[in-house]
Parts: structure tokens; sequence; C-alpha cells
């Protein structure tokens, strides 16, 4: 007998958009989650929120000329497509951009969710116009960050829960799809016991009952595998990015743990381009950490020095916040799996920010006062990033390079850094700043990022001498790997449907989000613009709650 219309495994940002354009279609829905009730939205919550629009209001007030045609260009350059199976990845990201440059912006306004004025600039990519980066910026920050977000997805689906329409259901977990007829019937699994645990923290598996749903349709929705390492270093693309870090941090809570993926696939589900993987080489262990192995992502303005194990400086397009995989592999490449920023204070007042709805309490509060105290008058950088600086284990700030060289070998253990070879490269970059032009390419970078008014503003610390005691202290911070999102995942048709190895639609079985490389199972191809997975959530999520295949 059927308890509902549709299932929804996951209560993630996509579970929770797609439940609510069901059950605004008045179907009755039942969602469930591993995790308790506090942790409804899942890694959307702790996200910084950004979401990728195109030719909005906030580009045109900034100056920013964007389009459909040049957004498409970009997402294409940067995806480099080259599979037979990557055609509905394709497609996915056709209809994304299309989403994106139409009906998205007045959608979630309508629904009370608002920017940031300033536009910034993410993943500039640094190579030819044909290829991966954003030629423009376009990583709008909503206000609220990641719960604002997901603030008004979640209103709508307590207003149907209220109503009758939705039925919560926390501590289930899914262990089987219920198939009958090569149809998806309902779910099966395991009631959890009651944990107390605060939102992210790693939570019992202990089995106190089991549980059986059924309903003629089921949404899977239940996120990627970056919390289990073990899983991204089975998926890990040696042959093309060179073998996996012997040590990484957890940008994901350990629920995200990827464990949907093989069950569907035992219903019949296909994954592909499961060695497609976004992780960032700019983390920094957690000093408070929240979830086992915590780490923070430093989203770096174009100014720091960027230095290899061993000292040497990498060269273009691998600069702070240009090309995350590319840079993910000359550090592979070096045969260690950390690298260094040396930096200044004066850069670091004005270019670091770090990743997380818990880093940026201005943003999160929605408070414009804060935001101008903290990061426009404030004379030292965010108090978030200045308690790292204090705290964090990976900081060391010095006086002098000699002495800031000393710190960095000694957290390390070792003398790989030489403070020869590495004041002779911060000395010559810095000769590069007594004239207007230059050849050193970071420096052209820092050039063409002030011409943009936001960066000038905010994000780009005005063109100075590193070694210059005034724009001081110095600052080394040893940079780790940092697991964030799956790029690859379950295939799926524009309706979201779930394909089986054939390319066929499984009756009654749905994916979206992360679990679906966030639509078509892939729809990045190799590399992210940024703003596109919170954004890949909400369109996949929108696409499976609207489609007409669903019963």
């Amino acid at each position: 007998m059927n308890t509902s219309d549709v299932i929804i495994v996951g209560g993630g940002l996509a579970g929770l958009v797609a439940a609510a354009e069901l059950a605004d279609r008045g179907k009755q829905v039942t969602l469930i989650d591993q995790e308790p009730e506090a942790f409804l939205g899942g890694q959307a919550f702790w996200s910084l929120g950004g979401l990728m629009l195109i030719d909005s209001p906030e580009q045109r007030r900034m100056g920013i000329k964007d389009s459909r045609e040049l957004a498409l260009q970009d997402w294409m350059g940067s995806a480099q497509f080259d599979r037979p199976e990557d055609a509905w990845p394709r497609k996915w990201a056709e209809a994304y951009v299309d989403f994106a440059a139409g009906p998205m912006r007045s959608w979630l306004y309508d629904m009370g969710m608002r920017w940031f004025p300033v536009v910034g600039w993410a993943e500039r990519g640094g190579s030819f116009g044909s290829g991966h980066g954003n030629s423009v910026p376009r990583f709008h920050l909503t206000w609220g960050v990641g719960p604002g977000t997901m603030e008004p997805f979640e209103r709508r689906v307590r207003e149907h829960q209220q109503a009758g329409r939705i039925t919560l259901k926390f501590r289930h977990r899914c262990s089987h799809i219920i198939m009958e007829n090569g149809a998806a019937v309902g779910v099966s699994g395991e009631v959890l016991a009651t944990d107390g645990a605060s939102r992210g923290q790693k939570t019992n598996r202990d089995i106190v009952g089991d549980f059986e749903l059924r309903a003629p349709s089921v949404v899977v929705t239940s996120g990627g595998i970056g919390g289990d390492f073990e899983l991204v270093r089975k998926s890990w693309p040696t042959a093309r990015l060179g073998p996996a870090p012997k040590e990484m941090i957890a940008g994901v809570p350990a629920h995200v743990d990827g464990r949907m993926i093989a069950i569907s696939e035992a219903a019949g589900g296909q994954l592909i381009n499961n060695d497609r993987m976004w992780h960032y080489t700019e983390g920094v262990k957690n000093w408070d950490p929240i979830w086992p192995n915590h780490g923070i992502r430093i989203l770096p303005g174009p100014s720091s020095m960027w230095f290899d194990a061993r000292g040497n400086r990498f060269p273009a397009p691998s600069l702070p916040g240009f090309d995350s995989l590319g840079s993910l592999k000359m550090i592979l490449d070096t045969g260690f799996d950390y690298s260094w920023f040396i930096t200044t204070q004066k850069i670091v007042k004005k270019e670091f920010a770090l990743s997380g709805s818990e880093q940026n309490p201005d943003f999160a509060d929605k408070s414009w006062v804060k935001v101008l105290q903290q990061r426009i008058l404030n004379k030292a950088a965010t108090p978030a990033v200045e308690a790292f600086k204090e705290h964090g284990e990976n900081f060391v700030v010095a006086q002098t390079l000699p002495e800031l060289i000393a710190k960095m070998n000694g957290m390390e253990g070792n003398d790989l850094l030489s403070l020869d070879k590495i004041e002779a490269e911060i000395r010559a970059r810095d000769r590069q700043v007594d004239n207007n032009f230059t050849k050193d390419a970071q420096i052209m970078a820092i050039h063409a990022a002030r011409n943009y008014r936001g960066d000038k503003l905010q994000r780009t610390a005005k063109l100075h001498k590193i070694l210059d005691p005034e724009n001081g202290p110095l600052i080394g911070v040893k940079l780790n790997i940092i697991t964030r999102k799956t790029l690859g995942g379950l295939q799926t048709n524009l309706d979201s449907q779930m394909l089986d190895a054939s390319g066929t639609p499984i009756p009654g079985l749905f994916a979206a989000g992360e679990v679906a490389g966030f639509g078509g199972g892939g729809y990045h191809g190799y590399n992210a613009l940024e703003g596109t997975f919170l954004g890949g959530c909400i369109f996949s999520g929108r696409q499976a709650g609207r489609a007409d295949t669903i019963a």
C-alpha cells in the first residue's frame, strides 16, 4: 500500500526544492534522511551561498556585460565534454545556462532571495577565451549565505508539512530501493537511534528498527562522496591528475558518504563520470572543527605568491583563484600533497575570504553594519580570518622573511624551503611593481582584476611589494588538498529520470543534485565555473519536482 505519491531520499537542497515543487502540485511527499532534523538542508547550510547567474541586474550595475552566449562558451570550454555518455550532461549544461540567463533570478527573487551587490569573480581560468574559466564575474553571493539559500525552500516545505502534504522522517537510512516489474515502488532501510549532535557533527549509526515505505515514484537526492575518503580515492583519476593525495582534509561533513550511489546502481541506475571530481588546493585545517578532519577553503584574491613544497613558484595559470584542477595537478606532480602561500597582512586583509556559512557571520546575519565594519572599515582582516592567523596550525606570521621561512620549515620538520631561492623570487617579483607594466603574469592578473571595480573595492589589494615592512607582517600558509564536490553521478534525462545502462528511463526512479552530477550524470564535465553547485541542486531539484513523468 502506498504511503505517499513520492518518496525523496535526502534532505539537502535538491531534496527540499523537489519536495516543495511536488507539494505545490498537490503530490503527497515523504522525505527521509539518515540525519537528525537539525541537519535539514544538508551541505548547503554550510556553503557560502554562491549562485551562478547570467546577465543579472547585479552584474549590470557593476558594469559587467554578460550573456547566455558568453556563459555557454565559458561552460563548454571548461566542461571539455569528450565522452559518448556526455550527451545528457551536455543537454543539462545548456539547460542550466538557459535557466541562469532566464527565469532563475526572478523565480528566486519572488521567493525572497537577495544577493550581495558586488558580484564575485571565481575560477578565472587564465588561458584562452575558448578555454576554462569565467570570462566575467558571475558569482552571486546570497544574502544570508548557505542558510539564506535554503531558507525559501525549507519555508515552503514546512508550510506543506503543516498542511499535511509533506511528511519528514529523520534518522531513516535507505538501504534498498524496492523494484517490482522493472519499476521503483518504494524504499526500505533502517531506523537509526536518536542523536542530539549539533548540525554537521558525526552521528551514530546504531540501528533501532527497520522501515518500508511505498510510493510510485522515488527521487534520490542524497549528495556526493566528499565525506568518504575511501570512495574519493577509489574514484580518483590517477591518469589525469596523478596519484591521490596521501593526506586530505574534509570540506564536507561525514554524512556526505555517497552510499545511495551503489544502492541506486543496484536498482538499475547507471553511474557515469565517477572519475570527475572537484577538490580545492587552498584548504586549511579548521582550528575549531565541527566534523571529522574539518577543513576550510581559503577563497583567495590574486595577489598571494604561491610556492610548491620545495619553494618553487607556480607558473600561470596556477594563480590563486584561477584554475582549481589545473593547480591540483601541478601540486600533485611535485610528489607532495601540499603547497604554500607567502603573503602580507595587507593582502590577507583584503583578499582572504573563508568558505562556509559559519566563517561569514556578517553575511549570514544579513548585517550591512557588520559587513562594512569587518570588510571595509576594519584595518584587520575579518574576525574569522584573524582567528585562523592566531589559532590555525597552518598559519605562521613573522616580521622578516628569514624568520618566516624558518617557521615554515619548522612546521613541516624539514628544510625544503630555501631562503635564498624564495627571497630571489620575491625580490624579482617586487621589482616589477615599480612600473604600471610588467612581464610577470601574476601582476598582469592583479592589474586586470583591479580593472573590475568590485575587485578593486573588496577583493584585490592595491599592488605593493611583498618585502616592504610597511605591508607586513609576512604570513605563510600551508595549503592542503580539501575534498568538496562529486562532478560525476547517476545519469538522468532532463526530467531527472534515472537511466539504465541502455539509456532507457527506469520507471518511477529519479535523481537530482550532486548524486546526479547536478544533472545528467555530470553537467560540469571536467571543471566547474563555481556557483553551479547550489545552482545545480536548485535546478535539478526543480526539474524533478516539475517532471510530468512523476506519478
